[in-house]
């Protein structure tokens, strides 16, 4: 089957893509907006960009309804600054409580029982149950139109990493220990540590 993106309803091509681009990661994302107000959302769009500068990225689809944008990225547009909340298999239902389309200035932590716990150098704070969270500056946004289906590029500059007590050994996360959870398509998420191998990378290319 051949498809041509431009022919599809913008609903269809998010079906192909969220279908293809398997498993996604999860950045659950801490925000305040001017008042001070916490929003928290997760996005499977997301993903590292380098290490030096240490930068970050996820993409905030526009709401599908009428192309307005989320309040996860007005505010980040308006404060300047957000937390990468890292997903582990302990508090996944929890965090999909927060990916509801609530009214503006609703505090989700609140809603689904989670905890809210001082960041060290942005105002967002930090969500208590995630054993990894990645302070972050806003670095860039790029917007890719503003109708139903499109989205931005957020890039954060990270100014400061927490990682929990006895899952960081030697330099290293210990995935295991952390037992992150991963986006398929739908409503099916999975765990990937749970079937896992080694390959080498090759040095050799012959």
């Amino acid at each position: 089957m051949e498809l041509t993106p431009a022919s599809l309803e913008w609903n269809d091509a998010y079906k192909l893509l969220v279908g293809s681009i398997l498993p996604r990661p999860i950045a659950f994302v801490t925000t305040m907006d001017v008042d001070g107000n916490v929003n928290a959302a997760p996005f499977s769009f997301f993903t590292a960009i380098c290490a030096d500068p240490m930068l970050i990225c996820f993409s905030p689809m526009r709401k599908g309804m009428d192309g307005s944008k989320k309040d996860t990225l007005a505010n980040i547009e308006a404060t300047k600054e957000f937390v990468i909340n890292i997903v582990s298999e302990d508090f996944t239902e929890k965090m999909n409580i927060c990916a509801a389309d609530y009214p503006a200035g609703t505090d989700e932590l609140i809603a689904a029982g989670l905890t809210k716990e001082k960041s060290a150098t942005v105002n967002p704070p930090r969500v208590k149950e995630s054993k990894v969270h990645l302070e972050c500056s806003l670095h860039q946004v790029l917007h890719f139109g503003e109708q139903p289906g499109s989205g931005s590029l957020v890039i954060g500059k990270v100014e400061h990493v927490h990682v929990a007590e006895g899952i960081y050994e030697n330099g290293r996360i210990n995935s295991e220990k952390l037992k992150p959870v991963g986006r398929m398509a739908g409503h099916i998420y999975t765990r990937p540590m749970t079937d896992i191998f080694e390959l080498i990378r090759k040095t050799d290319p012959r």
